[in-house]
């Protein structure tokens, strides 16, 4: 049954978390618009798709709006109770900070159970539609924009140029229209003194309306014998260019073409992954060793073994002999081949080798950071809600400049333990969990600093710190003196 002191903390927190959610998400999405702004606008595929992709991305940010929203609104929220006093009247009611914590610890908890189930399952379809629709975007050209004295060439099949354009966008002075949809070069030319554009059946094709103009066709049943520049002729008052706009249009590519890649994969396919990479890593390394077998002579016996039964077997002598003076080769020039081969198999191998465990990396640490995900909410409340009780300030001043901080320095060490775990210079469990761990352990020091009711951010908290610390120093240098 939920009291009045848990009603009025979460309460307190529901506002600023749903506000530092929608806020957040809004900034990574300005983030995708800005950083693909030349790939995504200037096509008029409609309003639809681009609501369609910000669905999609909205959903991909939260595993990292999520967290974020929880230590700004926690710290918000116990810093504002602090600040007005709240915080104090409940202390000294008897009520303990870890009771104070409760309520919004149980929505950490359950913000974390679905927080796994976002990233197992929501993410990965989330991700799969997101991207692939981006690429598809990224792939569309751009909308038609014929410009006065250049060839346009994006339609497929044409090249066109215009003298002037009006600005009605429809007029056109002057036009050289090349037909190149047969693939014979500039073999057919239109030239028109003027002519009106316009799109119908819903943008699918483009109309060139063209007024007195010629056309020019090349002979196409010439004979070797005609003259190279005999060509057809054609005058013409008004005539009618039909152009496909389909090249324009999204084309929608085969999402599996995607589906293997890591982040688009759950922990169940994940692991299958990992087990699949790990037995091919294995087999390379057993074929390997096997295929280097040939360029061995004495391979599979020993060296005093080879040698003796080269001794006593005079018709492999023979063989070898004839075949060396046949081939014209010295035992040494074949030992050195045989070592150049070796030397570039096995660089191939291991270039071949290194990007498969390259992948298997990648692929286990997308498997633990669905875990480490989870737990991230419950480490930033850990951080935050403690803060929050010792800083005693709300808004959005203070609180909004630590929150930001802890979440880079998050976003940092989890990027550092991600790239020094591909590149082997730590283990990959270490890696994949340091930055929980060294945040976890933040938190947990602030809530001890919070149960002891330390006045960790006030200025005369510092100021006794460093007499006690100059006393400690004096007391030292006496003891010393004494001794001496």
């Amino acid at each position: 049954m939920i009291k009045k002191i848990d009603k009025l903390i979460l309460k307190a927190f529901w506002g600023p978390f749903i506000l530092t959610l929608l806020v957040v998400i809004f900034i990574f999405l300005l983030r995708l618009v800005l950083f693909y702004f030349s790939d995504l606008f200037g096509k008029d595929l409609g309003t639809t798709v681009y609501m369609e992709l910000f669905f999609y991305f909205s959903l991909i940010t939260i595993p990292l709006a999520l967290p974020l929203a929880m230590l700004l609104s926690s710290l918000m929220t116990f810093g504002k109770l602090g600040e007005n006093f709240e915080l104090t009247a409940l202390k000294s009611a008897g009520i303990s900070i870890v009771r104070i914590l409760r309520p919004i610890f149980a929505v950490a908890v359950c913000l974390s159970i679905f927080m796994f189930w976002f990233t197992n399952v929501a993410l990965p379809w989330a991700n799969l539609k997101g991207w692939s629709l981006l690429y598809d975007i990224k792939t569309t050209k751009t909308t038609l924009n014929i410009k006065e004295g250049i060839f346009y060439t994006d339609l497929p099949g044409y090249a066109i140029k215009v003298a002037k354009k009006y600005p009605d966008n429809k007029t056109l002075k002057s036009l050289i229209i090349y037909d190149h949809t047969h693939n014979d070069g500039n073999r057919h030319v239109t030239l028109a003194d003027s002519a009106q554009m316009y799109t119908i059946l819903g943008k699918k094709y483009l109309i060139f309306e063209l007024f007195n103009g010629k056309d020019y066709l090349e002979d196409a049943d010439r004979g070797s014998n005609l003259d190279a520049t005999d060509m057809a002729l054609h005058s013409f008052k008004k005539s009618k260019i039909v152009m496909s706009l389909d090249a324009f249009d999204l084309h929608k590519t085969e999402e599996n073409q995607f589906a293997h890649h890591e982040i688009m994969r759950n922990n169940w396919q994940l692991a299958n992954d990992s087990d699949s990479l790990n037995s091919i890593i294995n087999t390379m390394k057993r074929g390997f060793t096997k295929s280097t077998g040939p360029n061995f002579m004495y391979h599979q016996r020993s060296l005093t073994q080879s040698l003796m039964f080269l001794e006593n077997t005079k018709w492999v002598k023979k063989r070898l002999a004839k075949g060396l003076k046949k081939a014209n080769k010295n035992p040494y020039d074949i030992a050195l081949q045989q070592t150049q081969n070796m030397l570039t198999f096995g660089q191939t191998n291991l270039v071949s080798l290194d990007d498969k465990e390259i992948v298997l990396k990648k692929t286990n640490l997308e498997w633990h950071h669905k875990f480490t995900n989870a737990l991230t909410i419950l480490v930033m409340f850990l951080i935050g809600a403690p803060l929050g009780a010792i800083i005693k300030k709300g808004g959005f001043g203070i609180p909004v400049v630590v929150a930001v901080s802890f979440f880079i320095l998050m976003y940092i060490l989890t990027q550092q333990g991600d790239k020094m775990a591909k590149e082997g210079k730590l283990i990959l469990q270490i890696g994949a969990w340091s930055s929980n761990t060294i945040l976890g352990l933040i938190g947990l020091y602030f809530l001890r600093i919070s149960l002891n009711d330390s006045r960790l951010f006030e200025s005369d908290f510092y100021h006794v710190t460093w007499q006690r610390l100059k006393n400690w120093i004096q007391k030292t240098r006496v003891s010393k003196g004494l001794q001496n």
